[in-house]
C-alpha cells in the first residue's frame, strides 16, 4: 500500500480536530460570524449579493408586516416536529439522542429542535439557511452549534460550480472560512445554476404591498369615521357683514373650546351657522372580498391549511382531509432539506467518539392523526397476515 503527503489543508483540519492548541482565550471560535469591528462601516456591505440581500430585507418586512405570513411559517416551523437517532447499539442511540437534546445552540438555547427550528425559520423566508458545528479548542469535542446570519456570510463558486464555498465578511473583504467542513447550509426551490435557494414567499411582495393598502386605507377610513370631524359654516346676514371677520373668530373660539372640554359642553351662536360632520354622507369602501382574495394567494403560496391560521372559510371534512394531506407533503419536503445537516452532526460526534456506526433519523408523527392511521394500517397489516396463515393450513 502506498502512502501519500499529508496535504497542509488536511493537517490543518486533523489538528483542529484531534490535535491540542494552546490558546490564551479557551472559548470556542465562530467562523461565520461576522467581525464587529467592521460591521458598522461603509464598507460592510461591499462584496455581498446585492440583489439576494434586497430580497432578505424586503421577506423580513413582509414577515413584520402581514401577521398571517409570520403565523404561517410559525406553525409549519412548529408541525416539522423534533427527531431521533436511530441504530442497533442502544447503548449509543441513547448517548447520541442524549447530545442532541443537550448541545448548546447560539447563546443560550439547547437541543438541536432549536437549532432546526431557526434554519428552517431561514430556509422557508429566504431560501437558504447556514450554520455551524462549533468545536472546542482542544478540537475533540462539539461545543455548540451556531445559526449564521445570512447577512454575515456569502456562499460563491469559483472554478469548479459543482464546490460551493462559504465566506465570511470582514469589512470591505470577503474571507473564506478555514474550515469549510464545519459549515452546515441548506437551501430549497434552487434556480439552475444558482447558488442560493428561492425564498416560498417569492411572489408575495406585490400582493402583500396591495393587502397593506387596504388594510391602511381602513385604518385611515376608520381614524376619520371614528374620530368625527365637523365643518362649522357661518353665513352672515346683510345687517352683519362688516362683522363678518370678528364673529366668525368668536364662532371658532366657542367652537374650539366646546369640543377641546373633557365634559359635554353646549355651544351657543348667533346666526346662519351650519355644522355638518366631514364624510357622513360617505361610506366605507367594502373590502372583505378583495382583502380575501389577496389572503387567498398567501395562503396558497404558503401550503397551509386556512383553518390552522384561524381563517374561518367555508370548507368541509373532505377537503380539511385533502389539505392536511397536502400540508403533510410539504412537512415531509422540509425535513429533507435539513435531514442531511443532521447527518453530517451525528457522523461527526461519532467520529470524534472513535466509532463509525450505521444510524437512522427517525421524525415525529406530524399529528394525532397519523398515529390513528399508523394504528388502522398496522391492524389491517395483521388480519391479512392471520388470514393468509389460515388459508395456507388450512390448503
Amino acid at each position: 500500500m502506498s502512502l501519500r503527503p499529508i496535504g497542509i489543508e488536511e493537517m490543518e483540519v486533523m489538528r483542529l480536530l484531534f490535535g491540542k492548541r494552546k490558546q490564551e482565550n479557551d472559548q470556542p471560535a465562530v467562523q461565520t460570524a461576522v467581525n464587529h469591528q467592521y460591521a458598522g462601516t461603509a464598507f460592510a456591505g461591499l462584496g455581498h449579493t446585492g440583489s439576494f440581500a434586497c430580497e432578505r430585507r424586503l421577506y423580513r418586512d413582509l414577515r413584520e408586516q402581514i401577521p398571517i405570513v409570520d403565523a404561517a411559517i410559525g406553525k409549519i416551523v412548529r408541525l416539522i416536529g423534533g427527531c431521533r437517532v436511530r441504530c442497533e447499539d442502544e447503548d449509543v442511540q441513547k448517548e447520541i439522542n442524549a447530545f442532541l437534546r443537550q448541545v448548546k445552540v447560539n447563546g443560550g438555547c439547547y437541543g438541536i429542535d432549536q437549532f432546526l427550528a431557526i434554519m428552517l425559520g431561514d430556509l422557508i423566508t429566504y431560501g437558504t439557511a447556514v450554520g455551524e458545528i462549533v468545536m472546542d479548542r482542544s478540537g475533540k469535542k462539539i461545543e455548540a452549534l451556531y445559526n449564521a446570519s445570512l447577512d454575515d456570510v456569502e456562499l460563491y463558486t469559483e472554478d469548479n460550480p459543482l464546490e460551493v464555498k462559504i465566506g465570511v465578511m470582514n469589512g470591505s473583504q470577503r474571507l473564506p472560512v478555514k474550515y469549510p467542513e464545519l459549515v452546515l447550509f441548506s437551501t430549497i426551490l434552487n434556480e439552475p445554476g444558482k447558488l442560493y435557494g428561492t425564498s416560498v414567499l417569492r411572489g408575495l411582495p406585490f400582493v402583500g404591498d396591495v393587502l397593506m393598502k387596504i388594510f391602511k386605507a381602513i385604518g385611515t377610513n376608520w381614524d376619520r369615521i371614528g374620530n368625527v370631524r365637523f365643518a362649522v359654516s357661518y353665513k352672515p346676514g346683510d345687517s352683519d357683514r362688516s362683522y363678518t371677520k370678528e364673529r366668525a373668530r368668536q364662532i371658532a373660539s366657542e367652537w374650539s373650546k366646546a369640543m377641546s372640554s373633557s365634559e359635554p359642553r353646549d355651544f351657543v351662536s348667533v346666526g346662519d351657522v351650519d355644522i355638518r360632520v366631514i364624510g357622513a354622507e360617505n361610506q366605507v369602501p367594502e373590502c372583505s372580498v378583495p382583502a380575501r382574495l389577496l389572503m387567498e394567494q398567501i395562503v396558497s403560496k404558503l401550503s397551509i391549511p386556512p383553518f390552522l391560521l384561524g381563517l374561518t372559510w367555508s370548507t368541509t371534512e373532505r377537503m380539511s382531509s385533502q389539505q392536511a394531506d397536502i400540508l403533510t407533503s410539504e412537512l415531509e419536503f422540509y425535513r429533507r432539506s435539513v435531514e442531511g445537516n443532521i447527518r453530517r452532526i451525528c457522523e461527526l460526534y461519532l467520529r470524534l467518539q472513535g466509532r463509525k456506526i450505521p444510524f437512522d433519523i427517525e421524525w415525529d408523527n406530524i399529528n394525532l392523526q397519523d398515529e390513528v392511521e399508523l394504528a388502522k394500517a398496522r391492524l389491517i397489516r395483521a388480519q391479512a397476515n392471520a388470514l393468509e396463515n389460515t388459508s395456507e393450513k388450512s390448503s
